[in-house]
């Protein structure tokens, strides 16, 4: 399966001056939200992904509102796992709805695009404090550095330039600056 090709398909892969969640810039942005409206490539996606994490015995699947919601219900459904989800609540990730993780319970943290982890992280800090194991994280694209104390495993990994906003040669071109991510 080529994703790459599905997200091309679906638009997901926008082109332009993004100021993407973490605060930086990109003349490229992955709207996987876009590939979610079409079940089947989702499931087909998921399925993919959960291929990776097939030898583990995974109890929960945890992702970020809104990015990781539809990709842990998936990777739940397919593992046989709970699927929950973390919201920001004041400015901070948390557990709401009910949802809980307990004590020694196997954790696979997702999300759709991982950039400089910040919400993966955040959601790590979770599970850390809910004294769950992390297993790994998986995500559908990684298209940045981020660096984590476990495996990650992606479907699509991209080297795509990302650039502080004082430094930002689309800025000195004057393109407008697009916010379509979810943090801000």
């Amino acid at each position: 399966m080529d994703i790459e090709k599905i997200l091309e398909e679906t638009g997901a892969i926008l082109k332009g001056h993004f100021l993407l969640s973490s605060g930086l810039h990109s003349d490229k942005y992955f709207q996987i939200a876009l590939v979610f409206q079409y079940p089947e490539y989702g499931e087909k996606i998921a399925f993919q992904l959960a291929k990776m994490f097939k030898d583990e015995k995974i109890d929960v699947v945890i992702g970020p509102a809104i990015g990781g919601i539809i990709l842990s219900y998936e990777l739940g459904r397919i593992l046989k796992a709970r699927s929950i989800f973390a919201e920001r609540e004041n400015g901070k990730m948390r557990l709401r709805r009910g949802f809980d993780i307990l004590e020694g319970e196997r954790v696979l943290i997702c999300e759709d695009v991982i950039t400089t982890g910040l919400s993966v992280g955040e959601v790590i800090e979770i599970v850390r404090e809910k004294k769950g194991e992390i297993v790994g994280i998986g995500c559908i694209v990684e298209r940045g550095k981020a660096e984590f104390p476990y495996p990650v495993k992606s479907l699509l990994k991209l080297e795509i330039k990302n650039y502080h906003p004082s430094e930002c040669p689309l800025c000195k071109k004057g393109i407008p600056l697009v916010k379509p991510g979810s943090r801000r």
